[in-house]
């Protein structure tokens, strides 16, 4: 049994991982595209963010292997395959439901870690990358990592989803950590400056948390900077 769990952790790490090359390697590229010179003497910072990164990926893929073990070997999980296991309505509300709870699990423990202690231990990790990069989108410090790491594989014990939409999940979260970290805005003008883009973090929002370090701390949703106060809106650098 340990084996086949050690498997999974192991297998689950290699694939955060490429995905992690996948997806901030795409955004890199594009940037390089877009913003010309952005990454230029920046090859040091890129070294550290991707090594932060890489073990990031190896405290994300334990509890996430340990998880998919139960979920197989087991059935530990509300996890479902057949589409027809819940009504159809029900499928975009769990998606929904899982971002609205690790927005706000993001928020609080990312504002928590902006105290001066916990920020020393945990959180200037990913601060030192100035200005972010898309490849600074996992640079964490281990106990940053780890406070990421439990959300999912938590909710998937609680909240009923099908696979694929645990897929989208997941593809959502590596989309908007990557681009809120690129240094400019890929979503269209028009969007960001919407009355739906006023509730919605994008990389102009994020990049002024990232300037000013006391605001600006949600990752979907700008719900709890708005009721909380936190909420500075976008950066003019980009």
């Amino acid at each position: 049994m340990w084996d086949a769990i050690a498997i999974s952790a192991v297998a689950m790490t290699g694939i955060i991982a490429l995905r992690y090359f996948a997806s901030s390697g795409a955004f890199a590229l594009a940037t390089n595209i877009k913003r010309p010179g952005y990454h230029a003497k920046l090859g040091d910072q890129i070294r550290r963010e991707i090594g932060w990164s890489l073990a990031s990926a190896a405290i994300y893929g334990i509890p996430a292997g340990v998880v998919a073990w139960g979920w197989q070997e087991r059935g530990w999980t509300l996890i479902y395959t057949e589409w027809d296991a819940m009504p159809l309505w029900y499928l975009p509300l769990a998606p929904l439901a899982y971002l609205v709870l690790h927005d706000a699990w993001f928020y609080w423990t990312h504002r928590l870690m902006h105290r001066p202690s916990l920020f020393r231990t945990m959180h200037a990790v990913h601060h030192a990358s100035r200005p972010p990069t898309a490849w600074a989108a996992m640079s964490f410090h281990p106990w940053e990592a780890l406070t990421g790491a439990v959300v999912i594989p938590a909710l998937v014990f609680f909240i009923p989803i099908h696979i694929a939409m645990l897929g989208l999940v997941l593809a959502i979260m590596t989309v908007m950590g990557v681009t809120n970290h690129m240094g400019w805005e890929m979503f269209p003008r028009r969007l960001v400056h919407s009355r739906l883009g006023s509730w919605l973090i994008t990389a102009s929002h994020h990049q002024r948390h990232h300037e000013e370090y006391r605001c600006n701390y949600g990752l979907y949703f700008r719900i709890w900077d708005r009721l909380c106060g936190t909420d500075r809106g976008l950066s003019e650098r980009i």
